[in-house]
């Protein structure tokens, strides 16, 4: 497992309340959510090291494009 560096967080308490729900939803601790939130934050933006440049970004997290509907 990759080292893991302690931070501490001051966070409002409604932000903290809606955490905690989430997480829970997902069945996650509140700390497993905020880095899984972060994780798909930086991997989606592409400022990993090892992912895509960030101009290129957006293209993987478009959607697929539907088909056009048949001619009637």
């Amino acid at each position: 497992m990759a080292e893991r560096k302690p931070f501490l967080l001051r966070l409002p308490r409604e932000l903290m309340e809606d955490l905690e729900r989430w997480a829970k939803d997902e069945l996650r601790s509140v700390n497993a959510q905020i880095e899984y939130l972060l994780r798909e934050s930086v991997r989606r933006r592409g400022r990993r090291k090892d992912d895509e440049p960030p101009h290129t970004a957006h293209l993987r997290l478009s959607p697929d494009p539907s088909p056009d509907p048949p001619d009637p």
